[in-house]
């Protein structure tokens, strides 16, 4: 019983904190979730040569391609998250920074790095869900107007992909060690993973993997406190921000709801 009563409360109090940021958390989270774009594209201008440079060493492609490649993710980035801020052409700004995903997968061997393969999948979740919220303001004119096949609708199959691929970030921060903090923090950890990835409990789960992962990011990637011109600078940087676009797919999910292909969904059935 007093499980039960104590899970009622978070919840209310996960619904009171909706309540009260409904009208600016969709802004925050579309911010959150470009950050990492917005900050690549900056990085792009003031490393231009060294970028070029290690793309040209790496790939033999020759300093014009090389050039090509470091302007097309300063202008693809910097324009698509001005489209997404400004909630114009989201779809084609979200379909460009896939794009953009995808190729620096491959530029910069991320593909053969099991973590930094598993953080850019959900990157791709967060932009998933961006593309389901948009999908949804685009519809929202013929509110009301029943429609079949709802549960496998195109808007709730992008917010389970979303969903599921968002989750991938918490893999990376499980320690496989035996201390007894490492353990509770897997467990925790694994079971509001699941939580989120079934739509069960969803914005309550979300909402604490976003405290729980601002807190994380706040603490071990503080870039700021390290030199510029130390090479664990920009690591940390690039940690941060990555970690910033998923608290901001996840403040999607507690903004939005789990959608239709859910447990949550499926309980207002029975």
């Amino acid at each position: 019983m007093a499980h039960g009563d104590l899970m009622s409360q978070a919840e209310d109090v996960a619904d009171q904190f909706l309540r009260v940021t409904k009208h600016y958390l969709p802004h925050v989270a579309r911010l959150c979730l470009v950050s990492t774009f917005l900050e690549d594209g900056v990085r792009m201008w003031f490393q231009w040569g060294e970028q070029s440079e290690y793309i040209d060493s790496t790939w033999s492609c020759g300093r014009f391609l090389a050039n090509v490649f470091v302007l097309l993710n300063l202008l693809v980035q910097l324009g698509g998250c001005l489209l997404v801020l400004s909630r114009n052409f989201v779809q084609y700004a979200c379909f460009s920074l896939f794009g953009i995903i995808a190729l620096q997968t491959v530029a910069y061997s991320i593909l053969w790095d099991p973590k930094f393969l598993m953080r850019n999948l959900a990157l791709n979740g967060g932009l998933l869900l961006l593309l389901a919220e948009c999908r949804g303001e685009a519809r929202s004119v013929f509110a009301g107007v029943p429609s079949l096949g709802q549960q496998s609708s195109p808007k709730n199959l992008l917010q389970l992909g979303g969903r599921v691929l968002l989750v991938l970030m918490f893999m990376t921060l499980l320690h496989f060690d035996l201390s007894l903090i490492s353990v509770l923090q897997n467990l925790v950890g694994t079971a509001l993973i699941v939580l989120v990835a079934v739509g069960f409990k969803t914005k309550l789960a979300a909402l604490t993997l976003s405290v729980w992962l601002l807190c994380i990011n706040f603490t071990f990637n503080t870039f700021w406190s390290i030199p510029s011109y130390k090479p664990m600078h920009d690591f940390l940087k690039y940690d941060f921000f990555q970690t910033t676009s998923v608290i901001g797919g996840l403040l999607l999910v507690v903004a939005m709801g789990p959608g239709g292909v859910s447990m949550d969904e499926k309980k207002k059935e029975w």
